[in-house]
């Protein structure tokens, strides 16, 4: 049988090259590459795994059977220009850790752990024991509070089963609310203002379609209680970039955890996330899009490509094959 010949194009297919070798009993030929350049390395390659897909690279390949996205979102991959015969598959694995990412700043916002902290260090007790000053008001606990829970795929269910690990109470919203979920209340996407106003916690699991680019808006944050915060691990572009801010900056809403953006580097050295200034609000915790970037994550998703090369070699389907 001849080797297998596949192409890892860019920084995060490049990061599962070595685990993905690992799996594989299938003798291959292996190149790891930039985006910018693969379009000159995929004349006669099998297997591209890749987060992007364009117009170019279509028109490079000439044996392609499997585009391979090493990630759930295939929102930069162009489907018409996948060549005839190419298979276009994604990956999971995420789930848990991004689950536990979104309980784990719900806890940091609710109990200002940030500020907490930086406090202490500076040994300032801003708690119940210090002397002299007023006593802080008791934090709010978890349990009993109401989870929203916007886009109940495989992140919104392994999330809802954590939070009723906490005593929430959880809503959902999905388009297919044929699928029930024993730890949720599911509802479709017309319950989304009901979702809203109850939310004490809003966690943003959707993919990014046409459907829920911009979904969250200012008419959308105004629904929401001012006591509610928002955690956003799915895409940036379903928030509205200024009507968040602003609702963050008026305290519209009590504050967010924010784990993806609006913009993302392009070239070594400091890359702003957004236009706005999020990073000057007290009321937001950043992170650099690393909620679902887990040992776990990394060996379930290189299980998952090994198993697709395997499988392509056998003239098979590859698991995870998005039609259409």
């Amino acid at each position: 049988m001849e080797p297998i010949a596949i192409v890892f194009a860019g920084t995060f297919a490049a990061s599962l090259e070595k685990r993905v070798r690992a799996h594989l009993a299938q003798t291959c030929d292996v190149e790891v590459a930039d985006e910018s350049a693969v379009a000159a390395l995929i004349r006669d390659v099998d297997v591209l795994v890749t987060m992007a897909f364009t117009r170019e690279m279509g028109e490079a390949a000439k044996q392609l059977k499997l585009v391979q996205v090493p990630g759930a979102g295939i929102d930069r991959i162009d489907r018409s220009a996948l060549p005839p015969g190419a298979a276009l598959a994604n990956v999971y694995g995420h789930e848990i850790g991004i689950a536990e990412y979104v309980l784990g700043a719900m806890l940091t916002l609710t109990r200002e752990f940030t500020r907490l902290d930086a406090a202490l260090k500076r040994g300032v007790w801003e708690s119940q024991w210090a002397v002299g000053t007023a006593r802080p008001a008791p934090w709010p606990e978890l349990a009993g509070r109401t989870l929203g829970i916007v886009g109940h795929g495989r992140i919104g269910q392994a999330l809802a089963r954590r939070a009723r690990a906490f005593d929430m109470n959880v809503l959902a919203i999905r388009r297919d609310v044929t699928q029930s979920d024993p730890h949720a209340i599911v509802r479709g996407p017309d319950a989304l203002p009901e979702v809203l106003a109850r939310a004490d916690y809003l966690a943003i699991t959707a993919s990014l379609n046409a459907e829920t680019r911009g979904l969250i808006g200012e008419r959308e944050l105004a629904l929401m209680k001012p006591t509610a915060m928002l955690v956003n691990v799915s895409r940036a572009e379903i928030v509205d970039e200024d009507a968040l801010y602003r609702a963050l900056a008026a305290r519209t809403i009590a504050a967010a955890a924010l784990d993806v953006w609006y913009r993302y580097p392009s070239a070594p050295g400091p890359t702003p996330p957004a236009r706005r200034p999020f990073h000057e609000l007290p009321n937001v915790l950043m992170t650099p899009h690393v909620s679902g970037w887990t040992d776990g994550m990394m060996e379930a998703r290189a299980r998952t490509i090994a198993e697709n090369v395997e499988r392509v070699a056998r003239g098979e389907p590859p698991l995870n094959a998005i039609s259409g």
